[in-house]
């Protein structure tokens, strides 16, 4: 095999540590990198040799993919987070960082990735307090979901009022509000698998009412979501973030080269 590969420790992944990972990977013959504080992901893969990997949660994945799609070369993605939605998407064992290893010496698949503004985003971006608390809870095991649920009528609760959003002008009483790279099947309480990465759209998934019991969904390949308050509080493929409005939602199709595993 060849490639490069980073590992971010800091993800919060079980399994095998920074430095066994490292050892599996260069056993295989791949460059491999263990982040340290400060350091940029992205400077290191603009001088790396493809493919690019990274090993980290989903919050860590976009920043070397922004790198592979500009340099167009294949990106391999291998799960060492709590979440691990896109390598669950693509059919990676998200419990197996190891056997991810193998897409370096794989098959090349084409997805779709999303960009808010000019960030890429590869699973979804939610909007407002209690979408982010239910990206974040989506990732714990079931025996929390109840804990996860209590908690999240709690914030509604405490929190009445509307996002105060427009959605390509139109004034929108929303609550919650997510707008995914590619459709995801949804309950109010969860964020849950998606059957395709390359379908070529954005989902709008908006939630009404002051206890939201289903979600609305707009298919389009552009949004525009602007707020009077000019930020609005989301989650970036997990991470909390403040986004200065107005944000221009576009998908661009098939755009990044991912490797996958033989099967």
């Amino acid at each position: 095999m060849s490639g490069f590969l980073i590992v971010n420790p800091r993800s919060g992944k079980g399994g095998p540590d920074a430095d066994e990972l490292r050892a599996e990977a260069e056993r295989r013959g791949i460059a491999t990198h263990v982040l340290r504080e400060g350091e940029d992901p992205a400077a290191l893969a603009r001088e790396a040799e493809p493919p690019l990997g990274i090993a980290g949660g989903d919050g860590s994945l976009a920043a070397v993919a922004e790198v592979a799609l500009e340099r167009d070369v294949p990106f391999v993605a291998v799960p060492y987070g709590t979440r691990n939605h896109f390598a669950r998407d693509l059919g990676l064992d998200r419990d197996d960082p190891v056997a991810a290893l193998e897409a370096f010496a794989g098959s090349e698949r084409r997805v779709d990735i999303g960009r808010v503004n000019d960030r890429l985003f590869l699973n979804n971006v939610s909007l407002g307090l209690y979408a982010r608390l239910v990206h974040r809870r989506e990732g714990h095991r079931r025996r929390r979901e109840i804990f996860a649920r209590l908690r999240a009528l709690g914030m509604l609760a405490r929190r009445p009022r509307p996002l105060g959003i427009t959605i390509d002008g139109r004034p929108v009483e929303a609550r919650v509000a997510l707008v995914a790279n590619n459709a995801y099947k949804l309950d109010l309480f969860s964020i849950g698998e998606r059957e395709r990465l390359d379908e070529g759209v954005l989902h709008l998934h908006v939630a009404h009412g002051w206890l939201p019991t289903s979600w609305d969904d707009e298919v389009a390949e552009r949004f525009t979501i602007d707020a009077a308050a000019g930020r609005l509080p989301a989650a970036v493929d997990g991470e909390p973030e403040e986004l200065e409005t107005p944000l221009r939602f576009e998908i661009r199709p098939q755009a990044l080269r991912v490797l996958l595993p033989q099967l």
